[in-house]
């Protein structure tokens, strides 16, 4: 039988927000523990808090009680060891002395473990490779946290309907100011409700808050205004993420936030016609800023802000919320998961973001999220 050719590899990392390390377990942590695959075989050493529910649950070959393997070495030197110590007769005992390690590997372990005779080679770039191409269980994973996202997208339009407009055309909910934040939080219960974890982040932002497309947005919400809702939250159950970013305006819009609207959602469909297997991100993105600039909307300074179109036509959605590949670095290939999100952001009008998940197939692609577009609420 021909040897496993792969390179060692050790992690170390807690799993919640470590991608690469629940990738590579299956196994939720909210301490560092220490992975390391050798030959196809994958080991983890664990504390005693963890050990018996990491025997049941970790998707590896064999756990190691960090107690039992300290204890050998103290014996054995007749003194305490030290963490680097343990975890270097670890990763020498269940793989080799030269292991190769992410970019993220923390920098002073690093340069213990070396003293203690292993040798680390950095990972240049993602260190799961495989992790760009989705299997059908992972897609069908990621498709649930959309459907999760869609819960509160659908519960944010629900409140807008239901408002009446105050003073200068302030939005008010159960006779009561609706903020960004007040929003905010009556979409982010509704995602726990569903199943996901919000944490926070979700964006909410109205009038000139929109203009940074990752202001979070805070303060009253108001009428004829453009309004835009990204919402990314985390399956609970399966770790993958949804994001899908909607942009309304509560009554009734202008006719420059309609053009800029419209400009927007037919940009998004521009990109769409072009997705295919083997196809390149940046000419496609090239192309997109083309047009944008050819319909008055040209990237630039205005008034102290960029204006245009000055961020990212997507990226790769999954485990994490922004993962490789990146759109306009990109060869497109079938099993590729990626959000479609061109924005425009205009001081004076306001911003507009379309936000939709698209999986690359042998022939083109499959949208996989299915909440409808509508600019007035």
């Amino acid at each position: 039988m021909k040897k496993d050719a792969s390179p060692s590899r050790l992690l170390v990392s807690e799993s919640i927000r470590g991608a690469d390390m629940f990738y590579a377990t299956s196994f939720r942590v909210s301490d560092d523990f220490a992975f390391v695959e050798h030959r196809g075989k994958k080991t983890i050493l664990l504390s005693d808090l963890e050990i018996d529910r990491g025997r049941q649950e970790a998707a590896v070959d064999e756990v190691v009680s960090y107690s039992a393997l300290a204890g050998m070495l103290e014996r054995r030197w007749k003194r305490k060891s030290t963490y680097a110590e343990v975890l270097a007769a670890f990763v020498k005992k269940y793989a080799t002395s030269r292991v190769v390690v992410p970019e993220t590997f923390p920098l002073g372990l690093a340069r213990a473990l070396e003293e203690n005779g292993l040798s680390l080679k950095v990972v240049e770039g993602i260190f799961y490779p495989q992790r760009m191409l989705k299997s059908a269980e992972e897609v069908r994973k990621i498709e649930r946290a959309l459907r999760i996202t869609e819960v509160g997208m659908e519960r944010a339009h629900e409140i807008l309907k239901a408002t009446t407009f105050g003073k200068r055309n302030q939005l008010l909910w159960c006779g009561k100011p609706l903020t960004s934040v007040r929003l905010r939080q009556e979409v982010e219960m509704t995602l726990y409700a569903a199943g996901g974890l919000p944490e926070g982040q979700s964006i909410i932002a109205g009038g000139k808050q929109a203009y940074d497309p990752h202001g979070k947005g805070d303060g009253p919400l108001y009428a004829n205004q453009l309004i835009i809702i990204d919402l990314f939250p985390r399956d609970a159950a399966t770790g993958f993420y949804g994001d899908i970013t909607r942009t309304v305006v509560r009554g009734r819009a202008p006719e420059a936030q309609r053009h800029l609207w419209e400009t927007c959602l037919q940009g998004q469909k521009n990109v769409l016609k072009k997705l295919r297997p083997g196809s390149l991100g940046s000419p496609i993105y090239e192309e997109l800023q083309q047009f944008f600039t050819q319909k008055g909307y040209p990237k630039e300074i205005k008034n102290g802000h960029w204006s245009g179109f000055f961020h990212s036509t997507g990226h790769g959605l999954g485990l994490e919320v922004h993962e490789l590949p990146r759109f306009e670095s990109a060869t497109f290939t079938p099993g590729n998961v990626l959000t479609i999100e061109p924005g425009l952001y205009v001081p004076g009008i306001g911003g507009v973001r379309h936000e939709d998940v698209v999986l690359i197939t042998k022939t083109g692609y499959r949208q996989l999220t299915r909440f409808p577009k509508q600019l007035e609420i």
